[in-house]
This record gives C-alpha cells, structure tokens and sequence, in this order.
C-alpha cells in the first residue's frame, strides 16, 4: 500500500503523521530531536503514560515518509474513531480542558510546557481523555510567555464558558472555527455576570481586549516573564475556573426517554435479549449504535469487550451516558453528539484537516434502534437512501422497525399529514434489501417493532 501523510498534522513542523499498510505512524523531524529527546530521556514519557494521560507509542524501524527531514519513526497506539470538539458532551469537553491543565503542570516538572494546547490533540481512550500528540512539548523557558496560552483559551475556556452561561449547543461553534472561538466573539456572548467571574474576567474579557491591543502577539496575564510559581498560579486559576463552571442540564425528550415511553417493561428486556444474542452472533470488532439515546443498548456491546460508539443528537441524553460510564469505568464505551441528518462534516485546509462521519468509518456493525421511524417520517427520508447510508457505515446493520400503528409513530403524526405509504415493513424490507441479506428477524414482545439482522450485499 502507498504512504499516505495524513491532513490533521501537516500544520506542525516538529513532524507529521503517515499510514503505511494498514499502520499509524508518526514522523518525528529532526528540527525537533532536542525536544523529543528531553522527553524521553528526562522521565515525562514514562510519566505520562504511568497516569494515562498520552497515547503509549513504540520507536520503529520504519522508513520515514520524507527522509530529508526525518529524526525518527515512532507508532503510536491506534485508536478505533478519532473524535472532535464539537461532538462532546460539556462533561467530556470539561475533563479534556481539566486534563491538559494537567498535563501542562506535570511536564513543568520535567523542564518543558505544552507549546500547543489544542483540543483536537486530547482524544478519549479506554474511557478517559488523553493527548494523543507526542509533539506537542518543548523545552521550558521562563523568560518566555507560555505560547499555548491564547489557544488553550480560545480551544477550551471560551466553549466551555459558552456552553455552561448560555447553550449548551454554541459548543458546535468549534465546527466554524477551527483554530478556537475567537475571544472577543466569546466575550460578547457571554452574560455581562461572567465580568464578576474571576476567571472570565481575565482569561475572557480582559484577554479579548489585551488581543485587539496588541494585535496578534503572545498574550499572558499581568507580566513579561513567566518563573515556575508564575506559570503555577495561571495553571491554578485556569483549573479553578474551569472546574467551577457546571451545566443545568435541562429536561429533554430524548433525555427522560426511558422515563417516559410506554415501552412495556418485558418488551424493553426482550428487546435487549434480541440485540445480545445478534452481538453474540456476529462477534462485531467495532459497533457505531445510531441514536443510542443513553446508551442503555450500546452496553450490551461494550460490556462484551466490544469498542462502541453512542451517538445521540441530544446533548442531555449523552451527557448522562458519559457520566454514567465515568462512574463506572466502562473502557469500550464512547458516547458522542451526532444529528445523523446532519453529520459532522471534512472541515478545514482542503476539507482534509478534520473527517467526515463516513471518512473515520466504517465500523464492523452499526446499531440503529427506535430510530428508522425519526428519519422516514420526522425528516422525510426515502428508505431506500437510510440503507444506502448505512450501508456505507458498517458491514453488520441490526436495526429495529417501528410501525406506523406504534404510539410513537402516531405521535409523530399528530402534527403532520401522513405522506409516507411505503412506511410499511413490506416497503421497508424492499428498501433495504436492495443493500442488504435480511439474516434474522425477531417480534419484540408485547410490541409490533421487530428487529432485524442484516448483513451488507
């Protein structure tokens, strides 16, 4: 297979990431080699990796992808889906600022500091957020500003601030900026209580007005220089403010779903039994569950040991999934925000800096449950272009059909005219077996809803 540079790391010239059959690697460029070196040899490394805060990584032999430039050739341990910002819940973005800070007060221990502190650079393994850049630290000077400080503002503080003081959806404004919100736009946003917030006032406002003063230079608080106590108490204060910030969420549909649907008790379990046993069946390596809602399915997937992907539109319902599986550990479960009507798109230089949904797939199996019903009728999609899409997600497809005579369809009928005549299970087989071998289907008790396991043609 040919070299492939990937468009995430062109940006930085410490060095890049490339595939080579099938296998992730990064090249470290000699530019960097004094920096990498103290990383290794001064202990941070090992330290980091000890507290599971950075991707574990191997030194290769591998042939570099451009030699001319090359120190070396490490491989770093390969994640199943690589997420963004604008797809975590406001726990989520939380821990991954919490876990920079982290970061960033442990390498001083070491003589170096984040030069970066990019949120795209934290990514959630085994159930927690770590940094997933090698590169992205340096030899600490304290006669210099912390470089990262405006980004780490911009990445993390002004999203989250947003998101806590207004609504919890400006957090997609990172899916218009990808270099962070810009400052003076956060500060505009936010209520005029945030001026009485000390952190806010200095890291929002104040610095807003420091960038339009001086242009775009290095920005830090109060002083030119930055000793070891100095850097201490910005860490300090920034880790205050943001561990301060909390989120109401509010009572939503999807939210309270479970609470609220008049799904018979012994359907629910039985429905649960149906979609183990297909698990059990197909042994999927990856599971996508489309609209998981909570994800009290998708923990049949990733209490079998198998990494899963909870993806909901509602950010109430993943932010109680992720609470959940913080609490109890669950190292195969990541859930995500997702309007499958309007999947994250390739944004950035050249539509290549950050995937589509589709480009970072496709999984082994995709789980789409109670939600065919969502898609045909609330947003008008033809059936035949939901299998098409899901076809081009996963190789394994178990999903359940609700009937126009289920309480819910006729909910969502209430305040619409029914135009959807092929919204039958006679049409919605057709639909999908154009794209698919229909293998299983099974009635869920005391419901008309079955639900099927088809494999893709």
């Amino acid at each position: 297979m040919n070299r492939n540079n990937l468009g995430a790391s062109f940006r930085d010239p410490s060095g890049f990431l490339f595939t080579h059959n099938g296998k992730l690697y990064r090249q470290v460029n000699r530019s960097y080699c004094s920096d990498y070196d103290h990383f290794i040899a001064s202990g941070l490394y090992d330290r980091l990796v000890s507290k599971s805060l950075i991707i574990p990584h191997i030194e290769t032999n591998e042939e570099p992808f451009d030699s001319e430039l090359s120190y070396k050739v490490i491989e770093p341990v390969r994640l199943n889906f690589i997420s963004y910002p604008y797809e975590w819940c406001f726990s989520q973005y939380k821990d991954a600022a919490l876990t920079t800070l982290k970061i960033q007060r442990m390498a001083l221990e070491f003589g170096m500091c984040l030069k970066d502190a990019s949120a795209y650079n934290i990514q959630f393994y085994r159930g927690r957020p770590v940094l997933i850049d090698t590169l992205s630290f340096e030899l600490w000077d304290e006669n210099k500003p912390w470089v990262a400080y405006r980004q780490f503002c911009q990445h993390f503080l002004a999203p989250i601030s947003l998101m806590a003081y207004q609504d919890m959806r400006l957090g997609q404004l990172m899916r218009v900026y990808i270099d962070g919100i810009p400052l003076n736009l956060a500060s505009r946003l936010l209520p005029a209580k945030t001026h009485f917030n000390l952190a806010l006032q200095l890291h929002i406002h104040l610095h807003a007005s420091s960038q339009k003063r001086y242009a775009n230079k290095p920005i830090n608080p109060g002083r030119k220089t930055f000793d070891r106590n100095a850097m201490l108490g910005l860490i300090e204060n920034l880790e205050s403010g943001i561990a301060h910030l909390k989120w109401k969420a509010p009572s939503t549909e999807w939210g309270n779903y479970y609470d609220q649907t008049n799904y018979p008790t012994t359907g629910l379990d039985a429905k649960g039994t149906i979609v183990a046993e297909y698990l059990d069946e197909i042994r999927p390596g990856l599971v996508w569950d489309l609209g998981a809602n909570t994800g009290q399915f998708s923990q049949l997937a990733s209490q079998r040991n198998i990494p899963t992907l909870a993806f909901d539109i509602d950010p109430v319902a993943v932010e109680k999934c992720y609470l959940r599986i913080r609490k109890n550990k669950d190292e195969q479960l990541l859930p995500l925000l997702l309007d499958l009507t309007n999947p994250s798109p390739a944004i950035g230089w050249h539509n290549q800096e950050r995937s589509s949904l589709s480009e970072r797939g496709p999984a082994h199996t995709v789980m789409a449950l109670a939600l065919i019903h969502h898609l045909a009728i609330s947003n008008n999609l033809p059936l035949e272009r939901v299998a098409r899409s899901f076809s081009e997600l996963g190789q394994w497809l178990i999903i359940e059909f609700v009937p126009k005579n289920d309480s819910q369809v006729q909910h969502l009928l209430t305040t619409r005219q029914d135009i959807f005549p092929n919204y039958t299970p006679e049409g919605f087989e057709a639909a999908f077996e154009v794209f698919y071998e229909i293998r299983r289907i099974a009635k869920v008790p005391e419901t008309n809803r079955c639900i099927y396991l088809m494999k893709k043609k």
